[in-house]
């Protein structure tokens, strides 16, 4: 099992922790990965973009000119899509864009995410984050004793003092243990989890 250490608020180290080799240990699977990325971003897709193709758009009942003799090419109709106001070629339509992953899929990217992190150092643990009050420099100053920039926040509970004490700070973003993600983990330079969120996290996915 590896070991990592456990900081406290000021950035001292407070002790070390065993993590699960399951979850923290497991083989990084980057074909997964890059398929739940793809996933998620595309689930996020709306897909109501429309436009009208020549069918569609209103008028150009009428063949604007007669076929020959007058010099100019033949047209049959005002809406067609060399024409202004005229028909889209190959119009977007409505369409659902879902890709669907497995449960075991899922897990097993996240799994691997996970455990880069922790391969990269890039996983730091804290024995607790708490704040008396909602104060966006005392969660600055927490990020920078610990040396974490661009950092995603993974809490076991939804703490509003530190999650809104977090909230605008640029490039910080905080979770909670069942709503981590592939893409947040990666879009992050480093993951700062409080210990009970490891435990949870364990809990959870071994």
């Amino acid at each position: 099992m590896a070991n990592v250490s456990v900081f406290n608020m000021e950035g001292n180290e407070v002790g070390t922790m065993e993590l699960n080799d399951a979850i923290f240990g497991a083989k990084v699977n980057e074909h997964l990965v890059h398929l739940a990325v793809v996933s998620q971003l595309a689930n996020k897709r709306q897909g109501t973009q429309k436009a009208k193709t020549r069918s569609e758009v209103s008028g150009g009942g009428r063949k604007p000119w007669r076929q020959k003799g007058t010099g100019h090419a033949r047209q049959g109709s005002t809406r067609a899509p060399q024409w202004t106001g005229g028909g889209m070629v190959f119009a977007p339509v409505p369409r659902d864009y879902t890709i669907r992953l497995n449960k075991k899929e899922k897990r097993a990217a996240l799994k691997s995410v996970l455990t880069s992190k922790v391969q990269e150092n890039k996983f730091i643990v804290v024995d607790e984050l708490k704040f008396d009050e909602i104060k966006t420099k005392a969660m600055k100053n927490v990020l920078a004793n610990l040396k974490a920039d661009k950092a995603l926040v993974i809490l076991n509970d939804n703490d509003q003092n530190v999650v809104l004490s977090a909230r605008n700070i640029e490039g910080v973003q905080t979770a909670l243990t069942n709503t981590i993600n592939v893409f947040d983990l990666l879009k992050h330079n480093t993951v700062v989890v409080t210990k009970a969120a490891v435990e949870t996290i364990e809990e959870v996915y071994a």
